[in-house]
């Protein structure tokens, strides 16, 4: 196991009717907020008028930065930016998924730099500092409420790069999980394949002694898959919404990471669609993963995969370690295109077969769990095609 240092910073409001805590929240780095949103969803629900109405009632001031897009775009990072220089604000609030979060975050660093904020996000600049974010979660998916990274698109050079720095984890998390009671099937399964995708990256690493972060990533993956049928057929279950919004905060809060954590790997793929495509995250990444397990099964990886398959799928270990590999894979495939009802081909969600190619030459994945060359991950590209 590696070393590690335990330090996750984030204080969270779990449950019920949470956003009571906002305003206190609020009031301890500031009174002026930029309240950072997608589309209309939070007006048609409510959760605007609620936030809005706690903040009139409290004498907190607010900017908004309104049209977030899925995959927030560079441009909407330096608007929000903009608005926090011209009104002096103090802290941001995102309320959302990832994507608000993400671009909450980057707006937090952007603030404090006059170029352009792409600069920090490809790391030709450094940040000089950071606004604190609290996440209001309305999306169980990306984990953004928790930890310290972000995804930021650039749609005129078909980029989609990340970012991390310890000051962008959220101070704040409130996680009530009514709040996702109006998330459709569709994103609820997108959802659900991302907090799967982020334990699964973790747990396929060359650390092989973590046996306590694996049983932790077990239960995780076994969460998702027992609740999100459930969420998907009664969305108002609080019970399978609320395990489904702590499972998306712990497959990528560090903690189960912690002496095991390595690059990823399908995530870096999943970017380059997102890039030229404009995918949804959790699609793609449901798509690419089955294909991905099939291609670096081996003699190397194949204990691992029989370890996936006992643990999570519940599969009889058989004497042919190969053939009860290839039934968890099997079951992951199941679950993520029949029972989520995801689709299942790169070509279904407009994907096209001439840019595989172009998205395959930015990608040569080293120090990985199983290193891919630009060839290998054609080769990932096509099978999934």
């Amino acid at each position: 196991m590696y070393n590690f240092k335990y330090d996750i910073g984030t204080k969270v409001y779990f449950g019920k009717d949470q956003i009571e805590q906002l305003p206190a929240s609020v009031k301890e780095y500031g009174k002026k907020v930029l309240l950072c949103y997608g589309g209309g969803s939070i007006k048609r629900n409510g959760i605007y008028d609620t936030i809005t109405g706690l903040f009139k009632e409290n004498g907190i001031e607010w900017v908004e930065l309104s049209g977030i897009e899925p995959n927030p775009r560079h441009t909407t990072v330096n608007r929000g930016a903009a608005i926090c220089r011209e009104n002096d604000v103090d802290v941001v609030v995102a309320i959302g998924g990832g994507s608000t979060i993400d671009c909450a975050k980057a707006v937090a660093f952007a603030k404090f730099y006059d170029g352009d904020a792409w600069d920090i996000v490809t790391r030709k600049a450094k940040p000089t500092g950071f606004l604190p974010v609290i996440a209001v979660l309305t999306l169980s998916a990306t984990g953004s409420e928790m930890d310290t990274f972000g995804v930021i698109s650039n749609m005129d050079t078909n980029d989609k790069l990340g970012f991390g720095f310890p000051e962008s984890r959220p101070v704040v998390a409130i996680m009530d999980p009514q709040y996702t009671f109006s998330v459709s099937k569709y994103q609820t399964a997108s959802g659900s394949a991302d907090i799967m995708s982020h334990t699964l990256e973790t747990y396929f690493t060359p650390v092989k002694d973590a046996f306590l972060q694996d049983r932790f990533m077990e239960g995780i993956l076994k969460t998702v898959i027992k609740y999100a049928p459930v969420a998907l057929e009664e969305p108002e279950n609080y019970e399978a919404r609320a395990n489904l919004m702590w499972a998306s905060s712990w497959a990528i809060n560090d903690m189960v990471g912690y002496g095991k954590k390595c690059p990823w790997t399908v995530h870096p793929m999943e970017h380059e669609l997102s890039a030229y495509f404009d995918i949804t995250h959790g699609v793609g990444l449901a798509i690419l993963t089955p294909h991905w397990m099939e291609y670096v099964l081996s003699e190397d990886t194949v204990d691992k995969f029989v370890e996936y398959a006992v643990n999570v799928w519940n599969i009889p270990a058989g004497e042919d370690k190969f053939e009860t590999a290839h039934k968890g894979i099997e079951a992951t495939r199941r679950f993520f295109f029949d029972t989520l009802g995801i689709p299942s081909r790169l070509r279904d969600v407009g994907i096209t077969e001439d840019k595989l190619e172009v998205m395959a030459n930015k990608l040569n994945l080293t120090n990985v769990y199983v290193p891919l060359t630009s060839e290998d991950v054609l080769k990932i590209y096509k099978a999934s095609f």
